[in-house]
Order: structure tokens, then C-alpha cells, then sequence
């Protein structure tokens, strides 16, 4: 059992400092979404996404672990939980202890993950917004009133306000 916990507490904090990786890239993405920096923030999403490989191999070795450690205690695996097996450990401080840390650790890296991600997440719905508000106004120059311009039989001309008829001028 003992070397179960120490493989489980192991694995824990591996996960703990992949989940410590991602809050760095995380921090990386704030500003490339403030800047529009398209190029950064993919090399950046690359980098996030070789961590998240490495966190899921993670997961699957602490579901192994801890699908072994419920069969030493004789619980059903899909209901043990670590707050449960940290209960259970009363009788053994320091592998309590060793536990208790890892599982503050983890839990407090994941909060704060979570807040740095619901903050760009705020961001880009900011920056959809304004690309829609953009391609309204571009819109509604499109279908702007024709001015009252009239030629000489007394025919409007047609013209609008504010609009070229011509496509879209890379050049400029």
C-alpha cells in the first residue's frame, strides 16, 4: 500500500508541475490576445497542446494507481475519491501529510489556471465582438441611402454616400 501511495503522490505532483507549465503559457496567450498576435499565440497553443498530451498519460498512470489502491482498501474505484483516501490515512500521518500537500497543490494550481483562462477567454469574446462590430459597419456602408442627386432628364444618379463600388484594395 505504501508504495501505491508514494507512486499516486508521485504522479500527483508531476501532474501538478505540467498544470504549473500551462499557467505560464496561459499568461503567454494574455498578451498575444490584447495584441492580435495571431503567430505567437498558435506557437503558444502548440505548446499547450504537447502539455495537455503529457497531462492525459498523467491522468490514465494516477487512474491505474488509484484503481489499485481501491482494490487494496476494498472500495469500488469509481466512488473513492482523494479527499476519501485521505481519510482514510488517519492511522499514517506522514503519508497523510504527503497527500494533504499534493492534493492543495494540485487543487490551487488548477484554480488558478481556471481564472487565468476564464480572463482570455474574456478577452477573445471581447475581440470577436469588436471584428462583428467591424464587419457591420462595413456592412451598412454597403447599403447606405443614395444621396438626392438627380441628372439632367430629372433621374436620380444613384450615387451613395461614403461607398466606392470597387472590391477591396489590399494596396492600401
Amino acid at each position: 500500500m505504501a508504495s501505491l501511495l508514494e507512486n499516486l503522490v508521485d504522479i500527483l505532483d508531476r501532474e501538478c508541475v505540467q498544470y504549473e507549465r500551462l499557467i505560464t503559457l496561459a499568461d503567454q496567450k494574455t498578451p498575444c490576445i490584447v495584441q492580435g498576435d495571431i503567430e505567437k499565440l498558435s506557437k503558444v497553443m502548440e505548446d499547450e497542446q504537447e502539455i495537455v498530451g503529457t497531462i492525459q498519460n498523467l491522468e490514465k498512470k494516477r487512474c491505474k494507481v488509484l484503481a489499485d489502491v481501491a482494490n487494496v482498501v476494498n472500495r469500488d474505484v469509481e466512488t473513492l475519491k482523494l479527499i476519501d483516501l485521505i481519510q482514510m490515512l488517519e492511522r499514517k500521518p506522514d503519508q497523510q501529510q504527503l497527500l494533504v500537500e499534493v492534493h492543495g497543490r494540485l487543487k490551487q494550481t488548477i484554480s488558478k489556471l481556471k481564472e487565468i483562462n476564464d480572463k482570455n477567454q474574456l478577452l477573445l469574446n471581447d475581440a470577436i465582438e469588436m471584428v462583428e462590430f467591424n464587419l457591420n459597419m462595413i456592412r451598412a456602408m454597403k447599403t447606405a441611402p443614395q444621396t438626392a442627386n438627380y441628372n439632367k432628364k430629372a433621374y436620380s444618379n444613384g450615387n451613395v454616400l461614403g461607398i466606392f463600388h470597387g472590391g477591396f484594395d489590399a494596396k492600401q
